[in-house]
């Protein structure tokens, strides 16, 4: 089957779709040249092993032809989002900024979105709430809009201090309050010189007109604005946004980092984790850019530290998307390599971040080596029923919520943690020694010495020498295996917090489990 189709496919231009026996899309791919880029994967033999495990994974496939190379990376970046393949890089849609939006309502308000349709009025990214609602506030008092969800029926405490028209007992007729919102508008675009000017003549005529009222409040809304802009003055030097984005490989993870710069202001920092090896770095690097801007905002410039795999390709696909010109500069000198050093360093810095917990951490308990990797045990029961039990991971101090796993207690009946703890930490380390997985550096289960036991039993039957501890939650110590005393941490260390961390987010697991299957257990 797979023959046949690999004759018929053309030499243009497009996407292709992986397939497993299942018919579920594995694997989303571009190509400029179909035909030849599908059937090198069945050609070559020097495949790196993820390329190769893909390969043996594929039962069929699909493919689209484009007109262009661009459309065919539009395409391809569309169709991830939508299927999700997990050979591809995946990047969850809640990491999505937020946006100020302007209600389509008779007498509109400002209100935070971080999904919108593309025929509302936004404003943004803002990736800091802080700035954002600031924003908010700004355009709210200074132009008097409305802040409720619904009109009432008499004037609220805002209009009696001056902060809101009241549009809700005909204060302000609609022409009136339109003509505020779009004054909004212009402050949320950053229009402020042109709003003074414009503010400036309205002042002019009141003040002819013996309107001394309203002329004063253009004179306020006039000294905020400037106030503002002499702010601004220093801190935002551009008229136009920029991305300055790095990447190291730290073990075997690469991290990447984003800044924000809006208007030359560092507004924001995202992070995102992936897994690859040095020799796959840019590829992957290459790969995050274009998927990271598909349905986001995308800057007049993107600043990377070398050039990406398809460069000119990809500055024209992030125009298109844009609908703008969008350029990606590699910097050799002045203030843009001095930002991606800056991002540099912050991924070195929070790279290091768990590395002083871990150290204590394996001093204080003797461990073998750096527990790199640290697996939580937790149970949740209400007298015996609705029993379950949770593990998280943590590697390098962080959640690996990929490695989470949830646990429905199937052998033992009534209250009896010290066997439901048996228990899950048999199916656990059994079914790693059965896959030939690896094992973590150190095991924790939340509570004292009885679960201690309870895990330290389940290694000698399973014949592991893993390390083990127990925090016990009403003193805060940890027991350990050969201890008769519990090791007592300093309340500020970052180790007492590593592990306090680690027992906390398995009992949150554990707990919310088990609520949902009490829950489905009443619907029964």
């Amino acid at each position: 089957m797979l023959s046949n189709k690999l004759k018929i496919i053309p030499n243009g231009p497009g996407c292709y779709l992986f397939k497993n026996k299942k018919g579920k899309i594995v694997y989303v791919g571009k190509a400029k040249n179909l035909r030849k880029r599908v059937s090198s994967y069945w050609q070559k033999k020097d495949h790196d092993p993820k390329t190769r495990a893909l390969v043996r994974l594929v039962a069929d496939f699909d493919f689209f032809l484009t007109n262009t190379e661009v459309e065919a990376l539009i395409m391809e970046a569309k169709l991830i989002r939508d299927h999700q393949p997990p050979y591809n890089i995946l990047l969850k849609e809640g990491q999505r900024y937020a946006y100020i939006k302007i209600t389509e309502d008779k007498f509109p308000r400002l209100v935070s979105v971080r999904e919108f349709k593309t025929t509302e009025k936004v404003f943004g990214p803002f990736v800091s709430g802080e700035t954002r609602r600031q924003a908010i506030y700004l355009a709210n008092t200074l132009f008097k809009l409305r802040v409720c969800k619904r009109l009432p029926k008499i004037a609220c405490l805002l209009y009696h201090i001056k902060q809101c028209s009241a549009p809700c007992i005909g204060q302000i007729s609609a022409v009136d309050y339109q003509t505020n919102v779009k004054k909004a508008e212009s402050l949320l675009k950053g229009q402020t010189p042109e709003l003074i000017r414009e503010l400036r003549r309205e002042m002019k005529i009141f003040s002819q007109q013996q309107n001394y009222e309203s002329a004063k409040i253009r004179r306020d809304q006039i000294l905020t604005l400037t106030n503002l802009a002499e702010k601004q003055r220093v801190s935002l030097p551009k008229g136009y946004n920029q991305d300055v984005i790095n990447y190291q490989v730290i073990g075997p993870e690469l991290v990447i980092q984003l800044f924000n710069v809006l208007h030359g202001l560092v507004s924001g920092r995202r992070e995102y984790r992936l897994t690859a090896t040095k020799e796959l770095a840019l590829e992957k690097f290459s790969e995050f850019i274009k998927q990271y801007y598909f349905q986001q905002e995308i800057p007049s410039e993107v600043i990377v530290p070398q050039m990406l795999i398809e460069q000119e390709l990809i500055a024209e696909y992030l125009s298109q998307l844009a609908q703008k010109k969008v350029k990606i500069i590699v910097p050799e000198k002045g203030d843009k390599l001095a930002l991606l050093e800056l991002v540099k360093k912050n991924i070195l810095i929070s790279a290091q971040l768990g590395e002083p917990a871990l150290l204590e951490l394996q001093n204080a308990l003797q461990l073998p080596r750096l527990p790199e990797v640290i697996e939580c045990f937790d149970i949740s029961q209400i007298q015996g029923t609705n029993a379950v039990g949770s593990m998280v991971n943590f590697k390098a101090g962080r959640p690996d919520k990929n490695n989470y796993r949830h646990f429905i207690i199937q052998t033992v009946t009534g209250q009896n943690d010290f066997a439901m703890m048996k228990e899950i930490i048999y199916r656990r380390y059994s079914r790693l020694l059965a896959e030939k997985k690896p094992l973590p550096d150190l095991l924790m289960v939340d509570g004292g010495r009885p679960q201690l036991s309870a895990a330290l039993q389940v290694m000698r039957d399973l014949g592991l020498a893993l390390p083990v501890v127990a925090l016990a939650k009403r003193e805060e110590e940890l027991y350990t295996f050969g201890s008769q005393y519990p090791v007592k941490l300093n309340k500020k260390s970052p180790a007492l917090k590593l592990v306090q961390r680690l027992r906390d987010e398995a009992h949150r697991f554990a707990i919310s489990f088990h609520r949902l299957k009490r829950s489905q257990g009443m619907v029964k």
